[in-house]
């Protein structure tokens, strides 16, 4: 990296050790994000910050809290000094690789545990009794191990909530309020979130009293970074097309999003049968397995991974390429979280949408909330044949037949925890 741009790394206030860890990673200029909060974590002040995905967040609270922690660091004092809390398993995986990077190069080691589930608990217990400076972790094994009486939170100097938002999407509100029953005295509170519906403003509220609120607004909208197609084709086609286009157009290094565990295993399976080197990644696989497909992923031994959105959620692939949407996502905020998982950084890249006529009006949905318009296009071979299906009304709910929403949120929520 030219000095130059160390020199502006260093106006942000981050000592030596850091600037040598950034150095050594694909950094070349402080993003937006870095330059707005950095200086505001220093000065102590807790954080509302909207940003979207792909912005630098994590080194944003990883480089300030690492460099404060060393710097104070008080080797008979084993209390967690910071807790990180993350919607997913690979999310926080994710960021305590960040952590162990960014605080390689430390006078001062700064531990890091990561907590959650489909992990050994004893060991994590082991890792709680020698001391732990940092933990990084899902709700639902945090709260297993604070019922213990395993882990305390009494002595935090920073809370971070990372994709606050998919924190509760993902059905962690109760979760999350035992959690911060745990917490006690003043400590620095930085709350990331791509949005800030309500739900997130309420613990918002009751965590901090006046954060200030950055919106990171000037920044290149993701969606211009990245090449974005739609492509029509019938549905019991696209398995086909996917695997005639891989070889003619040559793609490699893809994320492939499907829209669940089954449809997952089953296209990985097709693919790999057909000389595709692939892998896949489901809440069904153990944690285990799951590692070991985003590492070979990541490490080009396997060429494409076929993903459902919670698994994928907090993927970060260097110069990932392509992301693929074999099946279009439910949310229309989740169509940007997916194709934001490649132009990161500056970098372009391509996103690939299949749709049939039954994804038309909910593709519409998508443009007009991500603000954008797209060219439909056909492959010869492929075209979409036949017509629309008719939308048939469905008949009338009867009163108290059904789930209220208060149960589905339960059920969710019970769901997630089984999986974090």
């Amino acid at each position: 990296m030219p000095m130059q741009n160390l020199v502006m790394f260093k106006e942000l206030g981050l000592s030596d050790e850091i600037l040598l860890a950034i150095q050594r990673s694909d950094f070349t200029v402080p993003t937006p994000i870095q330059e707005k909060t950095i200086p505001q974590i220093f000065l102590g002040h807790d954080l509302l910050i909207e940003a979207q995905t792909g912005s630098g967040k994590t080194a944003c609270f990883a480089w300030p809290i690492l460099q404060q922690l060393s710097a104070n660091k008080q080797e008979d004092n084993n209390s967690i000094q910071a807790l990180i809390l993350t919607p997913t398993r690979e999310l926080a995986l994710q960021v305590s690789g960040a952590l162990y990077r960014f605080g390689e190069f430390l006078t001062s080691k700064v531990s890091v545990l990561t907590v959650i589930g489909g992990e050994s608990i004893a060991q994590q217990t082991l890792t709680l009794a020698s001391g732990v400076d940092i933990v990084v972790a899902t709700p639902g094994r945090l709260l297993d191990l604070i019922g213990q009486n395993l882990l305390s939170l009494s002595a935090l100097k920073f809370l971070v909530l990372d994709e606050a938002d998919k924190i509760l999407d993902l059905g962690f509100a109760a979760e999350l309020d035992l959690v911060l029953k745990e917490i006690s005295g003043v400590r620095q509170n930085l709350f990331f979130s791509a949005t800030y519906p309500d739900k997130v403003l309420d613990i918002v509220k009751r965590i901090s009293a006046a954060p200030l609120h950055l919106k990171i607004d000037d920044v290149t909208p993701i969606v211009e970074n990245i090449f974005q197609r739609v492509i029509q084709v019938n549905k019991d086609n696209r398995g086909m097309l996917l695997r005639h286009l891989i070889k003619e157009e040559k793609w490699r290094n893809a994320l492939v999003f499907v829209s669940s565990k089954v449809a997952a295993h089953n296209l990985c399976e097709k693919l790999k049968k057909s000389g595709v080197n692939a892998g896949t990644i489901h809440g069904d696989l153990s944690q285990p397995e799951r590692n070991k497909a985003l590492s070979d992923f990541k490490e080009r031994r396997i060429d494409f991974l076929v993903a459902t959105d919670v698994a994928a959620r907090g993927i970060d692939i260097n110069k990932l390429s392509l992301v693929i949407n074999f099946d279009l996502p439910r949310s229309p905020a989740d169509y940007i979280h997916r194709i934001g998982r490649t132009g990161r950084a500056g970098e372009i890249g391509l996103a690939v949408s299949f749709i049939g006529h039954e994804d038309q009006e909910h593709f519409y949905l998508i443009e007009k909330r991500a603000q954008i318009k797209l060219d439909r296009e056909e492959v010869l071979g492929f075209e979409l044949t036949g017509d629309a299906p008719e939308r048939v009304r469905g008949v009338e709910a009867v009163k108290g037949k059904r789930k209220s929403k208060k149960d589905k949120a339960r059920e969710l929520s019970l769901n997630q925890i089984n999986k974090a």
